[in-house]
């Protein structure tokens, strides 16, 4: 309890870097999630679309998923240098990979029967898009921004490496000075926002899943 009680004192001395920080991580949450949903959700409904583009997709950024997020970091530092860029470029390839295989998959497994039977009534194909594709698929895209989110999240943390700040820079202090109290400081909040995404993205699954017949 004390470690808490500690945690917790030196949060209210140091309000200012503790807001500060929460707010840099939660920049290093929502950019790279908003390109990795613009870029990923076109390019995973083209996949979807094409055999040889998903291929080359899905391999591609399958590949990018064995590469540790602290080595893109690094890598990306002679381009972007110690910086807050640098930090959003690896988080950004860090999203891409499961929202974009997710709506491959989401569009690809849509019984073509329905497709045919949409087609049958006279709806052109972006009204098929928009008012029986989308739907169905919904659940499954969204199951991938989840797991992108909850990804990006812990991640961020990885970002105090490179000098970009957020709730990891109480992580790797905690460590360099041997005070668990201060490593607390990063680390809940983190575990905190995790848990948030989870529970609300789950909601938000269930809550545009398609009645069973």
């Amino acid at each position: 309890m004390s470690l808490f009680h500690s945690a917790y004192t030196y949060t209210l001395e140091n309000l200012d870097r503790f807001t500060t920080a929460f707010q840099q991580h939660l920049g290093l949450v929502f950019l790279p999630l908003a390109v990795g949903l613009l870029v990923g959700l076109p390019l995973g409904l083209w996949s979807a679309r094409s055999q040889v583009v998903s291929a080359v997709m899905i391999n591609s950024f399958n590949a990018l998923r064995v590469i540790p997020s602290l080595a893109v970091l690094f890598l990306a530092i002679p381009y972007f240098g110690l910086s807050f860029w640098s930090a959003v470029l690896a988080l950004t390839l860090l999203v891409m990979p499961p929202i974009l295989i997710s709506t491959d998959v989401a569009f690809r497994t849509i019984d073509p029967a329905i497709r045919e039977a949409a087609t049958g009534m006279g709806m052109p194909p972006a009204d098929i898009l928009r008012r029986v594709e989308i739907p169905l698929a919904l659940p499954v895209v969204i199951a991938g921004i989840k797991t992108a989110a909850v990804e990006v999240i812990a991640s961020a943390t990885l970002a105090a490496f490179v000098g970009a700040g957020g709730l990891g820079t109480f992580v790797v202090l905690g460590f360099a000075v041997y005070d668990p109290a201060i490593l607390l400081i990063g680390a809940v909040p983190v575990a905190l926002l995790a848990l948030i995404a989870e529970v609300s993205l789950s909601a938000l699954q269930r809550a545009v899943q398609p009645p069973t017949a």
